[in-house]
């Protein structure tokens, strides 16, 4: 069945059939409803190359992989996939092999002139995010994994970074704990900052001076986490317990704990950040890992679904979520042990 057979048979013209079938938001819900309707009872399906020349669109979306990332890219492409799956949305994905702001810009610059994708998603934003002013600037489309500090406008989806961390830390004061690592991501990014400051606010409401020995920065892995574990416990007096960004940064303090003979939940206690992973599952670990949880898989979702709205014609700075994040305690996290010097 032909667009212009579809649009006689519904009764509609052949420029509203087109214009609902693709989000124009000048159609109202109620018709938009009725097209979809019926393109199901009457097995329609539009020709994707003659809408999206029609349109002006290109029937995709953005999103910059890069290789500091690669664990969770899989997981938010998934909730992605998840909701663009009957949209008839490509997803383009462009790599990157390290971060380096000069050649991400002109790598968003090209794929606005290029034409290539209707929006894209930004990750790991920092204050004042230069990607931000850019994209705005060009005026394509975008949403930010996160949030910036920034006079641009910006559509956003974030979880509560400093509350998540903030309670980890109280709930380990709480234990008895006095000299707790943070084991944080990259400096410098939004997200980042934030951890640091709910860990640094838990502190000085006991009274406990920020040592910033017992912080560090760095990428998410098994490897770099076993390092900076590994040179904690060498410290007099060490770290009771350990803050960790991530569940890959979990498991290489699990390996420093145990090359130094020490017992994950009795010597040492660890609360991760939990971004739900099918393969690696918290309460699996050995022993169960304490955690605070959010699902990077529901924020692809969630994200593609926001992306949507955009191009529909919901206005960007309507768009501003911030997701809670649940603290769930397993055996991880016990009282502090009487005698740490050792």
């Amino acid at each position: 069945m032909k667009l212009k057979e579809f649009a006689r048979e519904i009764g509609l013209s052949p420029t509203t059939v087109s214009r609902a079938l693709s989000g124009y938001p000048e159609v109202n819900e109620a018709t938009r409803a009725r097209v979809m309707e019926e393109a199901a009872r009457l097995g329609y399906r539009p020709n994707i190359n003659a809408v999206r020349l029609a349109t002006g669109r290109a029937g995709a979306i953005g999103v910059v992989m890069t290789k500091a990332g690669d664990y969770q890219f899989s997981e938010f492409m998934s909730g992605m996939a998840d909701r663009l799956s009957g949209e008839d949305i490509d997803i383009l994905i462009t790599p990157m092999a390290e971060h380096h702001t000069g050649d991400e810009l002109q790598l968003y610059r090209r794929l606005a002139e290029s034409r290539r994708v209707d929006a894209v998603v930004i990750h790991s934003p920092r204050p004042k995010d230069p990607r931000i002013a850019l994209l705005h600037q060009l005026k394509l489309p975008f949403i930010v994994h996160g949030r910036s500090a920034t006079d641009v406008p910006h559509a956003w989806l974030d979880i509560d970074n400093e509350g998540a961390i903030r309670r980890s830390t109280e709930h380990l004061l709480d234990l008895g704990h006095r000299r707790i690592a943070l084991l944080n991501g990259r400096e410098g990014l939004t997200f980042t900052l934030h951890r640091l400051a709910g860990y640094k606010t838990a502190l000085a409401v006991r009274g406990i001076d920020f040592d910033p020995k017992l912080v560090t920065h760095d990428n998410f892995t098994d490897e770099i986490g076993f390092r900076y574990a590994r040179s904690a416990l060498e410290q007099r007096p060490r770290p009771t317990a350990f803050v960790a960004g991530s569940m890959m940064t979990a498991l290489g303090i699990y390996r420093a704990a145990r090359a130094r003979n020490l017992v994950i939940g009795k010597d040492i206690s660890v609360i991760a950040h939990d971004d739900v992973f099918p393969y690696l599952t918290a309460e699996n670990m050995v022993p169960p890992l304490s955690t605070t949880r959010s699902s990077i898989r529901a924020a692809g979702t969630r994200i593609a679904d926001l992306l949507l709205q955009m191009l529909a014609g919901r206005e960007a700075a309507e768009i501003q979520e911030l997701w809670p994040v649940e603290l769930i305690l397993r055996e991880t996290s016990r009282p502090a042990p009487k005698d740490a010097s050792e």
